[in-house]
């Protein structure tokens, strides 16, 4: 029996997540000046949880995903009805 497998991370998902972790650290270590270990960790920890926090939060594309198909009957049905096109050589022999 195969295992059902967790959906993957989208890109979007791991750039926002990396940044959050990367930015947060920073900005507590910046703001607590701390130098012990033990507060250092802590720290470390607390801006991996916003990371996994932000990741998953992030709305995820799965099967709301618009094809280019569905794009172009979008904006087909947007834009102003089209007359129909007479080749050139017909209407110049109707003048």
């Amino acid at each position: 029996m195969p295992r059902p497998t967790a959906p993957r991370p989208t890109v979007a998902q791991l750039a926002y997540g990396s940044c959050t972790v990367i930015l947060s650290t920073l900005a507590m270590l910046l703001l607590s000046q701390t130098s012990s270990g033990p507060g250092v960790a802590l720290i470390a920890l607390v801006g991996l949880a916003l990371g996994l926090l932000v990741a998953m939060t992030v709305p995820r594309t799965g099967r709301t995903r618009t094809t280019a198909s569905q794009v172009v009957a979008s904006s087909a049905t947007a834009t102003a009805p089209r007359r129909e096109r007479v080749p050139v050589q017909a209407s110049a022999q109707q003048d």
